[in-house]
């Protein structure tokens, strides 16, 4: 890899963290996109996404030496369309390369041409004016010469020049050169500095070529051009907070274009403990966007890969907390929950003033409350965040975020929120996110537990469950989810992207929070003893579509 020269404009193959190698292009970053320290790297755009990132020479390969390779190892449906977007890419460019081409040729004879009957005009031009000249002398008074020799001029003026020479111009002041003209400021780009910048586009001027039309590089582009700070505005990510009468607060992407894209990474210090499905895909994001982060897991190896990627590494909960301003944590229950807070080396005893803490495990109210007090108590800060979502989210930034607590703080977190999530809520008061995060899954949990019973029934009454699959998506009810479990069951692919066990233990403290206000929940409590069932068939650690097999056991 040493020996290749990777440039500006190249099509590339980078290995960005944990994902397979993937296609992309060698681009400007935006002007404020600050370089990582260490190792040469270049900025990368890839196909099919909205991601960009900072990748290493060492990971990154020539895009047509390896395109084989790459397509042998990789098989996805995702990665076929990134290379289908590559060749489209290359098709364009090629078009419009042989159009350039054309264009100048034709420009060319079209010079030659004229130029020839600039020579023939002028030759007849000055045949005329002898022959003027001539009849002046030879008929003509003085008087008359000179209104002939008047006119003559003027006429050999073109209509641009007699429009100079007639308007007028303070006196001592010498004529603008043709130079000097300039065209006036397009009215499209005075609208980008003050409006929305979803989907604009630069038009294209009479003088200067459309560099590249590919939409995938589009706001790219835009970064390449004489307005650094106009085009840095085009392609950074906005956030638009939404006021809803409940008192929710809504942040999103005002730039649909730029899910995650182009982010302004926080200059906080970033600490994340708990590196499962869900916080494995989150750090990669934090990374990718240019968060320091430092990480740490109960299985010390999860750490390896990140640490690979530039993350730092601690020891314990407590060192994490103490050494970052803003530490995430995401675990998989309420006693795993405080035990990282409470325990031994654990959250609590690095907080001291004005340390935050920010816990993404989805747990029941009563559980997050316990732990705000104590941090708060240690003048920390402290915002519950539980994300919805599954492993294939986390991985692409796709999460929902649902926030409550220290709404200072929550705006701290807008980058990070930004780099793992599309969208993020805040509720108000601790416990509120917690609520909302059980009700969603408890809805969740029960839906998956009605497809899977379906499924069967159509077996059992010797209907194709393949049919059956494709009516549902025909419907009101398609869905990727509905899709995605669906296919998992029919091909037997139960490999966990949202744990069994984890569903089945919201659906419980969601049936709990009923009983709490006294609020019937038969529905959650039946999709609750089918999951307990399947738990019981060693299904724990599946995905829930798993919960099938409590239907054909």
């Amino acid at each position: 890899m040493a020996a290749v020269s990777l440039r500006l404009g190249d099509l590339v193959w980078g290995k960005l963290g944990r994902y397979p190698p993937w296609p992309g292009k060698i681009v400007n970053p935006p002007k404020d996109l600050k370089k990582p320290r260490g190792k040469k790297c270049f900025f990368v755009k890839f196909f099919g996404t909205e991601d960009h990132a900072w990748i290493k020479v060492e990971q990154l390969k020539p895009y047509h030496p390896h395109k084989e390779e790459m397509i042998k190892i990789n098989k996805g449906k995702r990665f076929q369309q990134a290379v289908d977007a590559v060749e489209e890419f290359l098709r364009k460019s090629k078009g419009k390369d042989q159009a350039s081409s054309h264009n100048s040729t034709e420009e060319k004879n079209r010079h030659n041409s004229s130029e020839e009957r600039g020579k023939q005009s002028a030759g007849e031009e000055k045949r005329k004016a002898s022959l003027s000249e001539g009849m002046v002398k030879k008929g003509t008074g003085e008087g008359k010469k000179r209104v002939s020799s008047v006119s003559s001029e003027r006429g050999s003026k073109s209509p641009l020049k007699r429009a100079q020479d007639q308007s007028p111009r303070k006196r001592g002041r010498p004529p603008k050169d043709e130079k000097d003209l300039t065209i006036p400021e397009s009215s499209t780009v005075k609208r980008v500095m003050t409006g929305t910048v979803a989907g604009f586009k630069w038009p294209p001027s009479v003088s200067e070529p459309v560099k590249d039309s590919d939409p995938h590089f589009h706001h790219f582009l835009l970064s390449q051009t004489e307005k650094p700070a106009v085009c840095y505005q085009a392609i950074t990510k906005k956030l638009k907070i939404c006021e809803e009468e409940t008192g929710s607060t809504s942040i999103q992407a005002a730039d649909s274009t730029a899910v995650n894209g182009s982010i302004t990474p926080t200059d906080k210090k970033i600490g994340f403990l708990g590196l499962g499905l869900m916080g494995s895909g989150i750090v990669s994001n934090l990374l990718k966007m240019g968060h320091t982060v430092t990480v740490w897991n109960r299985t010390a190896e999860k750490c390896d890969l990140f640490i690979q990627e530039g993350a730092r590494l601690g020891r314990t909960p407590a060192e994490v907390v103490s050494t970052c301003d803003i530490t995430f944590a995401c675990v998989s229950d309420p006693k795993a929950a405080k035990d990282l807070v409470l325990g031994p080396s654990g959250v609590l005893q690095g907080i001291r003033p004005g340390k935050c803490y920010v816990d993404m495990s989805t747990v029941d109210a009563d559980t997050v409350t316990e732990l705000a007090q104590v941090i708060v108590s240690r003048g920390g800060r402290f915002l519950e965040a539980p994300v919805s979502g599954n492993q294939q989210l986390s991985n692409d930034g796709m999460l929902v975020i649902l926030a409550a607590g220290d709404r200072g703080l929550y705006e701290d977190c807008s980058s990070c929120f930004q780099a793992m999530g599309k969208t993020s809520f805040f509720l108000g008061e601790v416990g509120n996110a917690a609520k909302m995060m059980l009700i969603v899954n408890m809805v969740q949990g029960s839906f998956m537990a009605t497809i899977a019973e379906g499924l069967t029934l159509a077996q059992v009454t010797g209907q194709s469950q393949q049919t059956l699959l494709d009516i549902l998506n025909q419907g009101q009810l398609a869905s990727i989810f509905l899709d995605q479990k669906c296919q998992n069951i029919l091909q037997g692919n139960f490999k966990p992207d949202f744990y069994l066990k984890y569903i089945q233990k919201d659906l419980r403290l969601a049936i709990a929070l009923g009983d709490s206000v006294n609020h019937p929940t038969p529905m959650a409590a039946a999709a609750n003893e089918v999951y307990k069932r399947a738990k019981a068939l060693d299904q724990s650690d599946n995905d829930m579509s798993a919960v099938y097999r409590a239907y054909i056991h």
